[in-house]
């Protein structure tokens, strides 16, 4: 369904006097404003490797300022994921790799 479509829906509702004026408003702005981001999404969007918090490439850093969570413990979860299997190395470099920068 359009866009066109649904302000015409929520038109006709109004007119019908399911929706009240102030509803048909709220109803409005929602669908123009568009769908909200998930938390996740935006953690993601926010993810910046840090430049003050690093040992090697700041992504430990950045993912503790994304997530709340001491950088330091991402740095076990990192240095336990690369004892055991070596997927805490390829996972870093990866992110070490396509995460850009916190810029200053």
């Amino acid at each position: 369904m359009s866009l066109a479509d649904e302000l015409s829906r929520l038109d006709e509702l109004r007119q019908r006097g399911v929706l009240s004026d102030e509803e048909f408003v709220r109803a409005k702005a929602r669908l123009l404003d568009g769908p909200a981001a998930a938390p996740a999404v935006d953690a993601v969007n926010r993810l910046r490797r840090s430049r003050d918090d690093r040992w090697l490439g700041g992504v430990c850093g950045g993912l503790a300022r994304a997530t709340g969570v001491e950088s330091w413990i991402w740095r076990l979860v990192t240095f336990g994921l690369a004892f055991f299997g070596g997927t805490g190395v390829l996972l870093y470099l990866l992110l070490w790799i396509f995460v850009p920068e916190d810029p200053v």
